[in-house]
């Protein structure tokens, strides 16, 4: 059985920090990538950000610049550092492991910006 553990929201006020941290553990082999997603209330999940097992990153042009993905192919974990963070970055952030056949997600975790 898979376990996906994401964790690190919270609030901040615009311009604030937060570092999001995921780990995955269980029966996972062959990992194609691993990313966060995101979805505000009433919206659909979308990416944020994704980064393969050979280190390729992807980024929502929304967050290019601002948050930066990082993983840990031997530990199974990623993390995701959010820098000058916008009210329209308010949603709950899901962690997600991509391999053959599988795709597994965290619980998710709250992210606030608001003053």
């Amino acid at each position: 059985q898979v376990q996906l553990v994401d964790s690190g929201g919270g609030l901040v006020q615009p311009g604030g920090s937060l570092r999001l941290s995921c780990a995955a553990s269980g029966s996972i082999f062959s990992i194609y990538a691993m990313g966060w997603y995101r979805q505000a209330p009433g919206k659909r999940r979308e990416l944020v950000a994704t980064i393969s097992n050979s280190g390729t990153t992807t980024y929502a042009d929304s967050v290019k610049g601002r948050f930066t993905i990082s993983g840990d192919n031997a530990k199974n974990t990623v993390s995701l550092q959010m820098n000058s963070l916008k009210p329209e970055d308010t949603a709950v952030y899901y962690c997600n492991v991509l391999g053959p056949g599988y795709s597994y997600w965290g619980q998710g975790t709250q992210v606030t910006v608001s003053s």
